[in-house]
């Protein structure tokens, strides 16, 4: 009996460990914490190409390497557009030599997918990159792993299929003869070339009410943290404080905008804008085209044209860049590491295109299937070690509350020394930008860590020091 008693309460015992278990197993994972600048402060953004990111060009394979992000620092996901893209005028090639898939022999027309900047519908996903259920997966693992997902939007055009076009041709943009056209640049009254999208017209309130229910629509439905708004300037200042006071009043976002006026970011619109002049100097830095002198014009001229809690975006590579203009590679040449290290130390948010991560040398291609490299390596590190000091360091905050920004003097103009400083935390950036070695005196004393090297350093500000081409160090205190 006692014997039976015994094997009763083991049995017991084990199934209660076996529910236990098996609660702990379903366990829903922690709410993520809304949306809150603290967030833009130490953030690291990753933007995500879909198509490109893996040999399947799906959401269930980026999904399942989202967790490995936190090494990098990232906090923040943009991800390429994920809409349906029309067939009709679906490019093949761009630039100057622009071609429609239409135009190639019949047995390649498959291969050219198109822009995903030729949206289709706003409300459904690009079946190319899996179901709706999928980008819901993805959604919720970026949640569960800490991170906020933004979401591509296009709101100055459509594709030629968009239900829009036949329906309601009052929303685009028509020349004398009532022909709906592609967009202009107001610049030079002319087209851009982008023949594959018609021009959406915002003096139609119309569109401005749909536009504004298709972007609520992926906020309150599919819990998305945000948009990047492809050439926002285009749009009308007005429309955009007409609509994200109205996405904010549903949930805690965060605003991207592909833009650099400083209007944008005023009252509470946009949080971020894009660094394009950060970005032109850099390359031209390292082209021996500019100096520190032009970084130096640089940092004044932000400080003059921005408002101190004004967040600029600072990349040494995105979509655009890296299929048109090159990659990071054949840009910065050796100066690439000094300035990818100078892209986060800087005031502002970093980027990581994806493929820099895996030390992507080549520009992938906007039309076809492509796919960027997944073997880890020097660039990782890189990119992990660099994104620990953001995450962790104060002194690197660039939100809303960013730490102070203060050039330190040497005495060689290829030099380019700086101070990064928060409640008592500093950083320092000194590097030689140039392709020569040079022989400087830095007017800084103490002794500090050499934070790539893992190393004590000491500066004497009356020792000459050699640098060689290229050459940074980034010290903490």
């Amino acid at each position: 009996m006692i014997k039976k008693i015994a094997i009763a309460l083991v049995a017991i015992i084990l199934m209660g460990c076996k529910n236990e278990n098996k609660s702990s197993a379903t366990e829903t994972p922690k709410e993520i914490a809304k949306f809150s600048p603290d967030v833009e402060e130490n953030a690291v953004i990753y933007e995500v190409n879909i198509r490109q990111y893996s040999p399947e060009g799906t959401f269930n394979a980026f999904t399942k390497d989202i967790s490995q992000l936190k090494e990098l620092g990232v906090k923040i996901i943009w991800v390429m557009p994920i809409f349906p893209i029309s067939q009709t005028k679906r490019k093949a090639t761009g630039g100057d030599d622009s071609k429609f898939a239409s135009e190639m022999p019949k047995e390649e027309q498959h291969k050219y997918l198109g822009s995903y900047y030729a949206v289709s519908d706003f409300k459904k996903v690009n079946p190319e990159f899996g179901t709706i259920e999928d980008f819901r997966n993805l959604v919720k693992t970026a949640h569960d792993n800490g991170m906020y997902v933004i979401l591509d939007w296009v709101p100055n055009h459509t594709g030629w299929d968009h239900t829009w076009i036949k329906q309601h041709p009052e929303y685009y943009t028509q020349n004398a003869k009532g022909e709906i056209i592609d967009p202009i640049n107001p610049e030079t009254g002319k087209s851009w070339g982008w023949s594959d999208v018609a021009d959406l017209n915002y003096d139609n309130q119309g569109l401005r009410k749909e536009m504004a229910a298709d972007m609520l629509h992926w906020i309150k439905n599919e819990n998305i943290d945000g948009f990047r708004c492809d050439v926002a300037s285009n749009v009308p200042l007005d429309f955009w404080q007409q609509t994200i006071p109205q996405l904010r009043k549903e949930k805690n976002i965060f605003m991207l905008a592909e833009a650099w006026e400083p209007e944008l970011l005023k009252d509470g619109l946009f949080d971020m804008a894009y660094g394009w002049e950060a970005h032109h100097t850099m390359n031209k830095i390292a082209q021996g085209k500019e100096t520190v002198k032009n970084w130096d014009a640089y940092i004044e001229k932000i400080n003059k044209d921005y408002e101190s809690n004004d967040i600029l975006m600072n990349f040494v590579d995105n979509h655009d860049e890296n299929s048109w203009n090159g990659t990071t590679k054949s840009r910065l040449g050796r100066a690439e590491e000094a300035i990818t290290a100078l892209s986060y130390v800087m005031p502002g948010m970093p980027l990581i295109y994806s493929g820099n991560e895996y030390g992507l040398d080549y520009s992938l291609k906007f039309f076809e299937k492509d796919s960027i490299p997944k073997s880890k390596g020097v660039a990782w590190e890189l990119r992990a070690k660099l994104g620990k000091l953001k995450s962790e360091n104060i002194a690197l905050n660039g939100g809303k509350s960013k730490a102070s920004y203060t050039r330190i003097k040497t005495d060689n103009e290829n030099v380019l020394a700086f101070k990064r400083e928060k409640n008592g935390k500093k950083v320092y950036y000194i590097a030689n930008l140039s392709s020569e070695s040079v022989n400087v005196k830095i007017d800084l004393n103490g002794n500090f860590t050499n934070y790539m090297a893992g190393k004590s350093m000491g500066i004497n500000s009356n020792q000459v020091y050699s640098v060689l081409p290229w050459q940074y160090y980034i010290l903490t205190n």
